[in-house]
C-alpha cells in the first residue's frame, strides 16, 4: 500500500532490464533513473543502496520534493576546502558522501553541502571507485518545488533549492502583513498568535511589522498522537 514500495519495485524492475542489456553499470543506472522519471508523474526524491554497486539519489522533473547532497574528505590537507561538483570529480581521492532531504542532516553528519540536487537530475556513487556521478535525466525539467515544504515540513535551519527555510517564513510573516494593511487598513487586531510550532517564526515577523504584541496562545499537546 506504499507508494515508496512501487517506487522501489518499479526501479528495482527497470533497473535489471537495463543491466542485462550493457556491461556498464553507470549507464545502467542512469538509464534505469531516466526511464522511471518518464514513467512516474508526481512528487518524489529517492536514495537507494544497490548492494555491491553503489548509492543512487534522484529527483522528480519538477523538483516538487527536496534533495542535497554533501560530501567530505578524511585527508587532513582539505579541513578548509569548500567543495564543488567540479572539485569533487577531479579530486582523485576517494570522498564520503551523503544524500538526504534536508541541508540539516548533511551539516549534523559532519559533511559539507555542496548543491541540491536539481529537477530531473539523479546522482550516482560508485562504491566500487569512490567516484561521484551526476546526470539531468529530464530535458525538459521545471522547477516547481513544494511551498509546503518551507511552510510546514522542514527544519528552519535548512536550505533549500537555496533558500533558507528560516528567512523564507520571516517574508512570509511580512507579506501576510504587509496584505491586512492593504485589504483591512483598520484590522483590529488586538494580538498575534501561531499556530505551534511552524508558524511562530511568521507570526512573530508579523506582529513586529503590524506593530501588535505576539502572544501563545495554542500549546500542543504532545502526549496523545
Amino acid at each position: 500500500d506504499s507508494d515508496s514500495e512501487l517506487l522501489l519495485n518499479l526501479f528495482a524492475e527497470s533497473l535489471n532490464k537495463h543491466q542485462s542489456k550493457q556491461d556498464n553499470v553507470i549507464e545502467a543506472v542512469f538509464d534505469t533513473c531516466k526511464e522511471i522519471m518518464h514513467q512516474c508523474k508526481g512528487g518524489y526524491a529517492t536514495v537507494y543502496y544497490i548492494n555491491g554497486v553503489g548509492l543512487v539519489g534522484f529527483r522528480d522533473a519538477h523538483g516538487i520534493r527536496p534533495l542535497v547532497f554533501g560530501c567530505r574528505s578524511n585527508d587532513p590537507e582539505d579541513t578548509d576546502k569548500t567543495w564543488t561538483t567540479e572539485m569533487m570529480e577531479t579530486a582523485g581521492k576517494k570522498l564520503d558522501y551523503c544524500v538526504a532531504s534536508e541541508s540539516v542532516a548533511i551539516d549534523t553528519l559532519g559533511f559539507q553541502l555542496v548543491r541540491d540536487v536539481r529537477a530531473g537530475e539523479a546522482i550516482f556513487i560508485d562504491m566500487n571507485t569512490g567516484n561521484c556521478h551526476m546526470r539531468l535525466c529530464v530535458d525538459d525539467a521545471t522547477p516547481a518545488p513544494c511551498i509546503f515544504e518551507y511552510v510546514y515540513f522542514a527544519r528552519p535551519d535548512s536550505i533549500m533549492d537555496g533558500v533558507s527555510v528560516y528567512e523564507s517564513r520571516l517574508q512570509m510573516g511580512i507579506k501576510l502583513a504587509e496584505k491586512i494593511k492593504r485589504v483591512y487598513p483598520d484590522h483590529g487586531i488586538d494580538v498575534v498568535i501561531p499556530i505551534p510550532d511552524t508558524s511562530r517564526t511568521s507570526a512573530l515577523q508579523a506582529a513586529y511589522s503590524l506593530d501588535r504584541p505576539f502572544r501563545e496562545g495554542f500549546i500542543k499537546n504532545r502526549y496523545i498522537a
